[in-house]
């Protein structure tokens, strides 16, 4: 009943416990999702509000290429945006942040087939880029043998050159060449009349492999179509090889050039507080527009989440103490991760390829180091009830991840401080409950002694719990006990006292008997009537004598004798008394001055000597020695014979033990006589012990006494 009640409240406050860390977590991460379903959908009406901005607004839009049916990489041009403006040197040292985004045109890209072409023949990789109101395109041509235009010739053509190809805003195909008489500053040449355009400006610079050309014009040149072409002129041949982005020869296969649209640009520059990166896309995929940087593009979900600096002892505990224990389970969110998407001319994915089909869609991705989430929603733009582009948004998971793991450290507060609390009552309440439990036990141990006498009461407790029900039952067991042991300690004596009467008239009866004349068998049965009265009579006696030497014990006084004189009188008369018996004696010639009674020793003795005579073997010889240890006497007492049963040796000194054998039996025993030898033991403040010898031939009795 205890144990069941006491495990079912531990378990209970347990559970308790452990469940609440638990279900705060449990309750932390359905709050994530709740919130990164809310930021995807702050998200696609973030692009939705921009996309209502861009509808039927055609003029942001190129009509013609936008309804293209395929945008063909390297046939089609992209200018991306450049970061600084481009020092014309021909060195290509400003353009190395942009290698990955130039396109390798090697012989797939001539006009007329050769078979026989190498690479080191020629070949050019090429890009265009934006900044501000200019164009700037970078060249790096691959030729084998560098042919410059003559100093004292007005021809352009029949050397190494670059030709232009470009449709105006107002529609009109314009061609320019490029042609340099040495290395430095080049301009081009009208195609048509041979007359220079200052306003297309260039760099020829020679290299190792072959040459570079950095060109820069303005945009308002420049409508929807541009083209480049590589015509290389090598000596000893009458035919150049024209290697070209796409035929300038058809002004209709001129391939087109998208260039992010300035207007898109400055719509977008007012989102650009929206904490999102923004695109806006036509309907190949092609980047008109771009603004902000993922790596900020968190939302408005960490605002006023970022760290302060700890200004209270418990910040400065929190963030010294807590937050790096927290930290080995939540994880922070990372500023510094891969971006694929930094600077691309087309975007992919299936929400973009949902946006242009005309649905709004969102999508998750991880970036390639795994490092960030990056939520992508798209909205489709309208004109005329025809999907012309769409707005994508990005923004990463790492305002709602800083956002949760607040709320985790708040929650593992919480829960640190809940569990102190916690530990702290259950503490006390454990502490209480062990400390009834001991004054229990004390008093258990209080009210009976070592040999099971009951010597107190149990002081029962007035508490309706499980512990106050087992005081009250210890309480009346061990009230029922006393009661029965003063039953058992009494029988003895009252059972002497009244069968001695009974005794004195049958033995006075068979005496009466005996003295008239009886036949022989007559007489048989009178002997051993008279042999069972005396046996009958010892019992008495010994009944008593327990019963006596208490009564005695608790009227003496105490008187200081030598232990040494008594063992030594008593041993001189046991060898005349038991001649037949031989006793190996060592006793200390010293005084061991003990206080008590002599004549109690001499009882003690006695019985020692008595019992080590009724179980020695024939022809064996009883030791008996008496020294002194520090401030004690020990007197031991050893004899040849069976040895101690197990289990027993504890209980050997109780009352009515005894463990002789049938053949022992031949006088009675009530087992009276080694508890008679702890009593006697107790009043002198000694000790007793029986144990068997270490060769396994007898036992030994230890007695312990104190000396003054």
């Amino acid at each position: 009943m205890l144990r069941l009640g006491l495990r079912t409240k531990f378990i209970f406050l347990s559970c308790f416990l452990f469940l609440l860390p638990w279900l705060g977590y449990e309750y932390v991460w359905e709050m994530e999702k709740f919130l990164r379903q809310g930021q995807e959908k702050t998200l696609v009406g973030t692009t939705r509000a921009l996309a209502t901005a861009l509808h039927e607004r055609p003029a942001l839009f190129d009509s013609q290429t936008n309804f293209l049916d395929q945008v063909v990489k390297g046939r089609d041009l992209y200018a991306y945006n450049l970061n600084n403006p481009i020092q014309l040197d021909g060195k290509l040292s400003e353009w190395q942040p942009y290698q990955s985004l130039f396109w390798h045109y090697d012989k797939r890209y001539l006009q007329s087939l050769s078979n026989d072409h190498q690479q080191s023949d020629l070949s050019f990789d090429h890009m265009v880029g934006k900044y501000e109101n200019y164009l700037y395109a970078a060249f790096k041509v691959t030729d084998s043998s560098l042919v410059y235009r003559a100093k004292n010739v007005l021809s352009f053509t029949r050397n190494d050159h670059l030709q232009i190809m470009l449709k105006t805003p107002a529609g009109e195909f314009k061609r320019y060449v490029v042609a340099a008489r040495q290395d430095g500053w080049v301009n081009a040449f009208d195609a048509s009349t041979q007359q220079p355009v200052t306003k297309i400006q260039g760099y020829f610079k020679s290299t190792d492999t072959g040459y570079n050309i950095e060109l820069r014009f303005p945009l308002s040149m420049l409508g929807n179509k541009l083209g480049f072409a590589i015509e290389d002129w090598d000596e000893g041949k009458t035919e150049p090889q024209l290697m070209s982005t796409s035929n300038l020869q058809n002004p209709n296969d001129i391939g087109s050039v998208l260039v992010p649209s300035p207007e898109i640009n400055r719509i977008l520059k007012g989102m650009g507080h929206s904490g999102s990166r923004i695109w806006v896309v036509d309907n190949h995929h092609r980047v008109l527009a771009q603004s902000g940087s993922i790596h900020h593009a968190d939302g408005v979900w960490a605002d006023g989440l970022k760290d302060a600096p700890a200004t209270t002892w418990w910040q400065r505990f929190e963030q010294d103490y807590l937050h790096p224990l927290y930290y080995k389970i939540l994880t922070r969110p990372e500023n510094e991760f891969i971006d694929t998407l930094h600077d691309v001319a087309a975007m992919q994915g299936t929400h973009i390829a949902s946006a242009l089909n005309g649905k709004p869609a969102s999508s998750w991705r991880l970036t390639p180091d795994n490092k960030a989430v990056i939520l992508s929603a798209a909205y489709p733009i309208w004109i005329q009830d025809k999907v012309i582009g769409a707005v994508i948004a990005e923004e990463t998971t790492n305002g709602v991840r800083t956002l949760r793991n607040k709320s985790l450290e708040k929650l593992f507060n919480v829960i640190l401080a809940v569990m102190l609390v916690g530990t702290v009552t259950l503490f006390f309440f454990a502490s209480r409950i062990s400390s009834r439990i001991r004054r229990l036990r004390d008093n258990a141990e209080q009210a009976i002694d070592a040999q099971g006498r009951i010597t107190g009461k149990i002081t029962y407790a007035d508490s309706n719990d499980e512990i106050g029900d087992l005081s009250r039952s210890f309480a009346n067991i061990v009230s029922r006990l006393s009661g029965y042991t003063d039953y058992l300690e009494n029988m003895s004596s009252r059972l002497s006292h009244e069968l001695r009467t009974p005794v004195a008239v049958v033995r006075s009866s068979l005496e009466n008997l005996q003295m008239q004349p009886q036949s022989e068998l007559s007489q048989k049965y009178l002997d051993r009537a008279s042999e069972g009265v005396e046996r009958l009579g010892k019992i008495i006696t010994t009944m008593s004598e327990a019963t006596r030497l208490e009564q005695s014990i608790q009227s003496a006084e105490a008187e200081e004798f030598d232990l040494s004189k008594v063992i030594t009188g008593c041993m001189q008369g046991y060898q005349i008394t038991y001649g037949e018996s031989l006793f190996t004696l060592s006793l200390c010639k010293e005084p061991l001055n003990v206080s008590g009674a002599p004549e109690f020793i001499a009882q003690l003795l006695d019985k020692l000597i008595n019992n080590a005579l009724e179980f020695k073997t024939s022809q064996s010889t009883i030791s008996v020695s008496l020294i002194k240890q520090e401030q004690h006497a020990l007197l031991k007492i050893s004899n040849q014979g069976p040895l101690l049963p197990d289990g027993l040796v504890e209980h050997i000194f109780d009352s009515m033990v005894s463990v002789r054998s049938q053949q022992h039996q031949q006088q009675p025993h009530l087992g009276l006589g080694l508890y008679i030898v702890r009593l006697i033991c107790d009043y002198h403040h000694g000790k007793v012990a029986a144990e068997n010898l270490d060769d396994g031939t007898g036992v030994v009795f230890t007695v312990e006494l104190p000396i003054k």
